[in-house]
């Protein structure tokens, strides 16, 4: 069996004097509490409170990351525990977590790597690597702690130090776990997010009974236009009384529009029984980003853009498994010109705040970094996904801060459903970042109190400022 340890310089630079200058800053905010201000955990964990059922369960089964690179070796989702469709399945859990241990080699140099040796060095006090040797050890281990006490749902979210988490619901969700975690008492801050993609995109399976939905749940006539758009304002406003601080969009590009009320309802009725046409479902969905803006200017909730996803690009695991199955590939996107309807109508309002993502890198330095250091109402999201890795921190710096600045970005949020990995991603991220103004002291570019300020700006404070916790 091989050693697992955590070397305590992991990711800092490599250079002596960067370094040093480097684990000071660190130091300095290692333990910050957490703000995990967008995620897609799930709040039954912390309305219940019931222990997480084995290893499997709990750190392959949910992990999109996990299971994409063994689909990509030729293992079946099925026998990793992934549910089909109907909520059907058929697996052995210590099975699954062997395949996992056996073929965990295929994860090295990968940030699943990186968070999954932290999961089990740190939160499990394992001392030996994950391997086919090892497999049985670790399915046993977890599996006793996770009976315990200290690793039901709220003691680690307490000893993860998290000031406050948001999750991800749709507006059919009727909330009743948060509303459950509410009424427990229990101290710590779970809050939700509004995600109307599921009304929103024409295309979204389902559309047309999703709005007759939408209707029962509002009291509103969800086929007209102004009935419509009275049911979001209903349920945002509900979604902002649970808690929520933000909205979320996952559209596949970034295109926003403008268009008269007239133009708008009538292109409503022409989406709204579904089968619409591809242009018009793309069209609704831009002209839905400026409503939902001014809907943000109106509620002050913030307002989160994700575009540029081709997801559910296999259609065979589309049908079978539903989404979100690790089949979402990026797409080149344009930010110029497709943000410009809805940044001529609201880029100037000071009050209005919209956090914009993105997968295509080569965006960062010629279109999101001028946007964001110019309109009032833009600011950079953390690298996204793909790229929520140590090489792609470093290139979302290096690409934004010269011409957006830090303030012009949000920190860091994790946009995870593997509860275990949250503190792991944090810390990978605070020690890229002070990597980063590590280097920017060596060259004498800013001042080491500065670059202290930064560091728990960047780990903490930007986030919470952000997001409005």
């Amino acid at each position: 069996m091989r050693p697992l340890t955590l070397h305590p310089d992991r990711l800092l630079p490599s250079d002596p004097a960067a370094r040093d200058i480097a684990r000071a800053l660190y130091a300095e905010v290692a333990g910050l509490p957490i703000i995990s201000p967008h995620g897609h955990t799930d709040p039954r964990w912390w309305a219940t409170d019931a222990p997480f059922e084995n290893a499997a369960e709990l750190l392959l089964v949910p992990d999109h990351y996990l299971f994409r690179m063994l689909y990509s070796q030729g293992f079946r989702l099925e026998a990793l525990g992934v549910p089909s469709v109907d909520g059907a399945r058929d697996f052995d859990p210590r099975a699954a977590w062997r395949i996992l241990a056996e073929n965990y080699h295929l994860f090295r140099g990968t940030p699943s790597r990186f968070w999954l040796d932290w999961v089990f060095a740190e939160a499990f006090g394992i001392d030996v690597m994950l391997d086919s040797g090892t497999a049985d050890h670790y399915f046993d281990t977890i599996n006793e702690k996770l009976a315990s006490d200290a690793f039901r749902p709220r003691a680690l979210f307490d000893r993860f130090g998290i000031e406050v988490i948001a999750t991800t619901e749709g507006p059919l969700d009727t909330l009743e776990h948060h509303a459950a975690i509410r009424a427990s008492g229990w101290g710590g801050r779970v809050i939700t997010a509004y995600r109307p993609d599921a009304v929103v995109d024409p295309e979204f399976e389902g559309f047309a009974a999703n709005l007759a939905t939408l209707s029962d749940l509002t009291g509103e006539d969800c086929l007209s236009w102004r009935g419509y758009l009275a049911a979001h304002r209903q349920r945002r406003a509900f979604f902002k009384d649970m808690g929520a601080t933000s909205t979320d969009h996952g559209h596949p590009t970034p295109r926003t529009a403008d268009l008269s009320e007239q133009d708008a309802a009538a292109l409503f009725d022409r989406v709204k029984g579904g089968g619409a046409s591809a242009e018009d479902a793309e069209l609704f969905r831009a002209q839905m980003l400026t409503e939902m803006a001014g809907m943000s200017l109106d509620d002050g909730l913030v307002m989160q853009i994700h575009p540029g996803s081709c997801r559910n690009h296999n259609a065979l695991l589309f049908t079978r498994f539903g989404r979100d199955k690790g089949a979402d590939i990026p797409m080149r996107t344009d930010y110029v010109a497709n943000l410009r309807p809805l940044l001529g109508r609201y880029g100037n309002e000071a009050d209005l705040s919209i956090i914009l993502f993105t997968l295509d890198e080569s965006t960062y330095a010629r279109e999101l970094a001028p946007l964001a250091g110019h309109y009032p109402v833009l600011k950079l999201g953390p690298a996204w996904w793909f790229h929520d890795s140590p090489e792609g921190m470093r290139r979302f710096r290096r690409m934004t801060t010269e011409t957006a600045g830090f303030y012009n970005t949000v920190g860091f949020n994790d946009d995870t459903r593997a509860f275990l990995s949250i503190p792991a991603r944090h810390d990978l991220a605070r020690r890229v970042d002070c990597g980063f103004l590590a280097e920017l002291v060596a060259e004498h570019r800013i001042e080491d109190w500065e670059a202290a300020e930064l560091a728990r700006d960047l780990a903490y404070g930007l986030a919470k400022a952000a997001y409005r916790l």
